[in-house]
C-alpha cells in the first residue's frame, strides 16, 4: 500500500518497519509522529496497522503520559 492510498487520519508504519515507529496520516502530503509534522512522498510503501496494533500503540502513549505526568 502507499500513503496516497491511506485515508487522512489513518495510522501507519513504513514497510519493513516495526510498529515502534508509529505515524498517522495528516494530509495527502504530510505525516506526523509525536506530534512532529513531516513531508512524505505519496509513493512512499507503507503497512496500515490494525484495531489492535493501534489499540496497543495508545495504551502505550497513555501510559508514557502518565509516567510523565506522576513524576511531577
Amino acid at each position: 500500500m502507499t500513503f496516497q492510498q491511506l485515508r487522512t487520519g489513518e495510522y501507519f508504519c513504513f514497510s519493513g518497519m516495526t510498529t515502534a515507529y508509529v505515524y498517522r496520516k495528516i494530509s495527502a502530503s504530510y505525516c506526523s509522529q509525536n506530534g512532529f509534522l513531516q513531508k512524505i512522498r505519496p509513493q512512499a510503501k507503507i503497512r496500515r496497522l490494525s484495531q489492535t496494533e493501534i489499540k496497543e500503540y495508545l495504551t502505550q502513549k497513555q501510559s508514557s503520559l502518565k509516567n510523565v505526568l506522576e513524576r511531577d
